[in-house]
């Protein structure tokens, strides 16, 4: 069974939030990645959009499919890992970690609330028949 960073926040679509005062990183986790396989190709959009929660703000292509990335809260870009575009595959050798996808200053930190923290976020995976 996968473990889940215990500072992170999880949404239903499989994204993660690492809070560090205003400012969120963001990005799959280790089960979509997974579920996934080999990543080739991430499109991430330019700094200073907002978005919604909820809105797709990019996409991961893998061998097996394209899969749309949703933000967890609101906010507006700040960031995008650029490191991505020559080495997409960092996503799936550290999901947690080097293979974030944007870094947001998060407008309503109270939406954090509607997410998941590490336990749920691993039972919730467990109940889709991840793991």
């Amino acid at each position: 069974m996968a473990t889940y960073p215990e500072d992170l926040y999880y949404s239903k679509d499989h994204e993660w939030v690492r809070v560090d005062g205003e400012t969120g990183t963001i990005g799959i986790t280790d089960h979509a990645q997974q579920q996934l396989g080999d990543v080739v190709y991430v499109e991430l959009p330019a700094a200073g959009t907002s978005y919604s929660a909820g809105d797709s703000f990019g996409s991961v292509e893998s061998v097996k499919a394209v899969s749309e990335l949703y933000l967890p809260v609101a906010g507006e870009i700040l960031e995008s890992n650029a490191s991505l575009s020559d080495t997409p595959e960092i996503v799936n050798s550290d999901p947690h970690g080097a293979g974030w996808m944007v870094r947001i200053r998060i407008k309503d930190a109270g939406e954090l609330s509607g997410l998941m923290r590490s336990i749920e976020y691993g039972a919730y995976v467990k109940e889709e028949g991840g793991e």
